[in-house]
């Protein structure tokens, strides 16, 4: 049975481990050898400052032999449905300093409009019911209360121009969407930089990206594909992650040239829908 995610759980979790690995005449980085997790995660996990994966917690109930007890007490995400694969990194936006990402086919999910959002989760596959639809829905838009503080995160958006021009929900839902932006954008809220098609080839082909800042802990590095998505801790991988990041932004179109594309695009919704 687990128990649900808070500050408070997570400190219990963290000392329940540290107490079953000492018990155990384990240092973290013994552990974190024969579990094959960083020394830095673990002691993050410990200290109660980060929600351990599905795949942590059956490491360490092998290693620790357990019993499956760090599986069956792993703290939930309070009900919350997110994809599996970005479970942690849905804590990690709410206690982050500063957001570097780049979306090269959607806008960002804290950035979408709620009609933007409904045609997103109602277009996978395979086809999701109503209602499961909108519990997703619900988790995707309450995401976006990171950006009720004026401040924090600091928030830079790196957008593919395909983004742009891509007619998610029809030319009323985009122009919604855009202007969305572009009230994020004027306020000073959020930095756009757009990556037009004339660029070319550029660093961050490969994918979608997001880089997180915060306040105690070492940044990470987040990473999707299809299905899949990874968290990066290693020091070195976070920081090759930055730069291609940088490479990338040399391509992109100023925050000013940037919204002056996001005003265009709308408008050219706007007059399609009329």
């Amino acid at each position: 049975m687990a128990i649900e995610d808070n500050p408070v759980s997570r400190i219990k979790y963290g000392e329940e481990l540290r107490a079953r690995r000492e018990a155990a005449g384990l240092t973290q980085e013994g552990l974190s050898e024969r579990a094959v997790m960083s020394r830095t995660h673990i002691a993050h996990i410990e200290a109660g400052r980060r929600r351990p994966s599905l795949d942590d917690a059956r490491r360490l109930d092998k290693v620790l032999g357990t019993d499956g007890f760090f599986e069956r007490f792993l703290p939930t995400l309070d009900g919350r449905v997110v994809a599996e694969h970005f479970a942690e990194v849905l804590e990690f936006e709410q206690q982050a300093t500063l957001i570097r990402q780049y979306a090269p086919k959607l806008v960002p999910g804290f950035l979408q409009t709620e009609a933007y959002a409904r045609e997103v989760l109602g277009s996978g596959y395979p086809p999701k019911s109503d209602e499961e639809r909108d519990r997703l829905l619900g988790t995707r838009l309450e995401r976006a209360r990171i950006l009720q503080d004026f401040d924090k995160p600091v928030v830079w958006t790196m957008l593919d121009e395909a983004v742009l021009r891509r007619p998610i929900g029809g030319p009323l839902v985009m122009c919604e969407q855009l202007r969305h932006l572009l009230e994020l954008g004027e306020s000073r809220r959020i930095r756009f930089h757009v990556l037009p098609y004339e660029a070319g080839p550029h660093a961050l082909l490969e994918g979608h990206v997001s880089l997180l800042w915060f306040s105690d802990l070492p940044p990470i590095a987040y990473v999707e594909g299809l299905k899949t998505g990874r968290v990066w801790e290693l020091p070195s991988v976070v920081r090759q992650c930055q730069e291609v990041y940088d490479h990338a932004l040399g391509d992109a179109l100023s925050h000013h040239r940037s919204l002056a594309l996001l005003r265009s695009v709308a408008e050219d919704y706007e007059h399609e829908a009329q």
